[in-house]
């Protein structure tokens, strides 16, 4: 199948990042490790998944066997590098880049138990290396840049953050058409922007402001502004505008997920509709993401389930 993706002037940039690992999957090594030792691993990733993202586990628990390992090896790897960045003391560069040469390795150590799964996961599904490594320093921006000026600049960031999540976890559920790369860029952009959007008073203690400072100012808004965390009828504009260009990428990228294999529709379904829904409890609770930080209950989850494996099931055309 074949779908007109629908791309605007900041993607083109973001398309040429995605074909460039693209050629590197056809090369990816043999991999071997012990039976139980890579159990080990796997079971490790799965308890990494379960502890740091209700959403993701519930969404990746919907794969078959081998792909829901792979996916939550993928979120353990991410994790673990994010982590680097937001908690690691002394030099965060040098530990990201121990961290990037252990992933590289074609048989990582024991004692590096996600980096183990991981290799084995990114071998059996020919995952591209390059994706990974644009990850890994897409996160690094975090160290040395906490403002972003326009929408085109943070697009970019939730490209290497996100949009590489995307790209890879395309490959573990499997795509019929090429034209998934656009649709899978464009859907990490929209979950990227959904955590900006809902983590802005989070993101303000540490020191970071991903929201476009073009776009604050066009609203009377400031850092200082956000550092008040006063809602008032400016920040409800400011935010009711982001929140609508959000659903448009969510809507815009969800056709893509006609262009998976029929095993992992429900799963990517579920992880970009069950995310979007934490839009509505921004909006449900006045736009105040100073003092709160909005989220989906487990039963909320649950019952959005059947409508979104309905939706999947139906295919793009789906309301």
């Amino acid at each position: 199948m074949t779908l007109e993706v629908p791309v605007q002037s900041w993607e083109y940039p973001l398309l040429a990042l995605a074909r460039e690992p693209l050629e590197s999957a056809a090369h990816l090594p043999q991999f071997q490790a012990d039976g139980r030792l890579l159990q080990a691993a796997y079971s490790h990733c799965e308890a990494l998944t379960h502890f740091h993202s209700k959403t993701f586990y519930v969404a990746s628990g919907l794969l078959p066997p081998a792909k829901r390992s792979a996916a939550r090896a993928l979120y353990a790897f991410c994790r673990i590098t994010d982590n680097l960045v937001d908690e690691a003391a002394g030099d965060r560069l040098a530990a990201l880049a121990s961290w990037s040469q252990t992933v590289k390795m074609h048989q990582p150590p024991a004692a590096e138990p996600v980096a183990l799964a991981w290799a084995d996961a990114q071998a059996h599904f020919h995952i591209p290396p390059g994706y990974a490594e644009q990850l890994i320093n897409g996160v690094a921006r975090d160290i040395t840049q906490t403002r972003y000026q326009t929408f085109a600049d943070l697009a970019e960031y939730a490209y290497g953050v996100a949009s590489t999540v995307g790209l890879m976890t395309m490959h573990i559920v499997g795509y019929t058409s090429y034209d998934a790369v656009g649709y899978a860029v464009k859907l990490g952009v929209a979950l990227q922007m959904t955590n900006i959007l809902r983590d802005v008073g989070e993101d303000w203690r540490a020191g970071r402001v991903y929201l476009p400072q073009e776009e604050l100012a066009a609203f009377g808004l400031s850092d200082a502004d956000i550092a008040r965390g006063e809602v008032d009828d400016r920040w409800r504009a400011f935010m009711r505008f982001q929140i609508e260009r959000n659903r448009q990428l969510y809507d815009e990228a969800r056709p893509g997920i006609s262009l998976l294999k029929t095993d992992g529709r429900f799963a990517i379904a579920a992880a970009a509709d069950l995310y979007q829904a934490i839009l509505e409890d921004i909006e449900r609770h006045d736009y105040d993401v100073f003092n709160r930080r909005a989220s989906i209950s487990a039963l909320g989850k649950l019952r959005r389930l059947p409508g979104i494996w309905w939706r999947a099931r139906r295919g793009p055309t789906a309301a």
